[in-house]
């Protein structure tokens, strides 16, 4: 069984996020950029599974630009066999639909089983990318799961809802998300580290998956401004002089909260 894993380098959480005002793209320093967790979690997903179940060979997938080796490099060293990093100046901001477009013609040239990705990046925060792909597939999709157990024919897994919990079950091939329900990532030892340097990694560009990033040739997302967040202004107070919850009603009503 072959399975690819979508991995993503995001900026760091723990680090200040800001917006260049004229391209609209996050501005992204040296050391400011992580590999996405739930992406290492999906990672993890699929390791779990190999190492259960011998000559299943796990593939980490990644579209980013090309000074990301870094990033995609820590995938093989958590444990994937090999990695395809696709890395072209032209998708630099693409949105949803593009990326969709240039993640589906990876995965149709590497031709996996199964595609096991994160339900929601930590920086776009779509959601949708699974369902995406395999509507261009044409793979059945299970999404945002918080257990699966993947066999030669097909997944089960479960996806948490309001009133419990929904059994979900799709043969193979099939695209999958998982949440942060599942278990964290192993941590990329020494060995795994060095070994690393010597997977395979493959670098594509959108010729060589002949997808066209022009916005002619497909509709595409425009943006159309971007401004900085407003200051936070002082909040309003009130004093309860016997009048208090009156005085709160009002306030509710004039900005339409009830």
């Amino acid at each position: 069984m072959k399975i690819f894993v979508l991995v993503k380098e995001v900026p760091d959480t723990y680090g200040d996020r800001k917006l260049n005002l004229e391209t609209g793209l996050a501005e992204r320093g040296a050391g400011d950029v992580v590999l996405d967790e739930i992406t290492e979690r999906a990672l993890e997903v699929a390791l779990s599974h190999a190492g259960k179940n011998e000559g299943t060979e796990v593939v980490a997938v990644a579209m980013a630009p090309g000074g990301s080796t870094a990033s995609v490099r820590r995938a093989l060293a958590i444990g994937a066999g090999s990695a395809v990093h696709i890395a072209d100046e032209q998708l630099a901001g693409a949105d949803l639909g593009l990326t969709a477009e240039t993640l589906a013609a990876a995965i149709r040239r590497g031709a996996p089983d199964l595609v096991i990705t994160g339900n929601l990046s930590t920086d776009g925060s779509g959601g949708v990318m699974a369902a995406m792909l395999a509507e261009h597939l044409g793979w059945a999709h299970a999404t945002a799961l918080t257990s699966v157990e993947i066999t030669a024919e097909g997944i089960t897994g479960t996806r948490g809802a309001d009133a419990g919990a929904q059994p979900i079950s799709a043969s193979l091939p099939a695209v999958i998300s998982i949440t942060e329900a599942l278990p964290d990532a192993r941590f990329p030892n020494f060995k795994g580290i060095m070994a690393a340097k010597k997977k395979p990694l493959e670098v594509l560009t959108l010729d060589d998956l002949g997808v066209s990033a022009d916005p002619g040739a497909a509709p595409r997302t425009i943006m159309t401004s971007v401004a900085e967040k407003p200051p936070r202004a002082a909040g309003v107070k009130i004093v309860d002089e016997g009048d208090a919850a009156e005085k709160l009603v009002d306030y509710l009503v004039q900005n339409r909260l009830v």
